[in-house]
């Protein structure tokens, strides 16, 4: 089963595995990435790198920024970006403050934030994957399962979000992003 599950999150174009958006694929880099330097964002408009909180960038290009910084592994220029946003008690801000957190080494807070992403949004499909990754590699797999099972009920399946956590749990690592 790890094989055809592997194999299908490998050879299946990301939009296909998507329920809920682009947001719940792995994000794709951009200039952000492969231009920008020091928690810079790319402004489209500018066409130049701009400081987030200074930038007259809107909350769903810092949000890109921000998962494609996190999934970069530039936890803190994720963060950054995400401080940046105009509310930070939404719950895509919430799943990345527990994703970087987490992913720094902080899982305590890590699960705090994606707690509080799921009281606020019990359908964000995102946080439940995360979540249950940091499960799965705390050794709780029927914890993990669970929040697998919910995904799955709240019209997760075939999604990144499933996929990532299922891998997740039979290895019991989450991937390296």
């Amino acid at each position: 089963m790890r094989v055809s599950v592997l194999a299908l999150a490998l050879t299946c174009p990301l939009p296909a595995l998507a329920v809920g958006g682009l947001d719940e694929d792995p994000p794709r880099p951009t200039e952000t990435t492969t231009v920008c330097t020091d928690g810079t964002v790319w402004d489209a408009d500018s066409k130049s790198c701009a400081a987030p909180q200074e930038s007259r960038l809107d909350d769903d290009t810092l949000y890109r920024a921000a998962r494609e910084l996190a999934y970069a592994g530039q936890y803190e220029a994720a963060q950054s970006v995400l401080a940046a946003m105009s509310d930070p008690t939404e719950d895509r801000v919430l799943t990345y403050l527990g994703f970087t957190h987490r992913k720094m080494g902080d899982l305590d807070r890590g699960m705090a934030y994606y707690q509080a992403a799921l009281a606020a949004n019990p359908d964000n499909l995102l946080a439940r994957s995360y979540m249950g990754e940091a499960l799965a590699e705390m050794g709780e797999a029927d914890l993990a399962r669970a929040e697998l099972s919910e995904i799955r009920a709240r019209g997760g399946r075939g999604s990144w979000a499933e996929i990532a956590l299922r891998l997740a749990i039979e290895t019991g690592q989450s991937r390296a992003y």
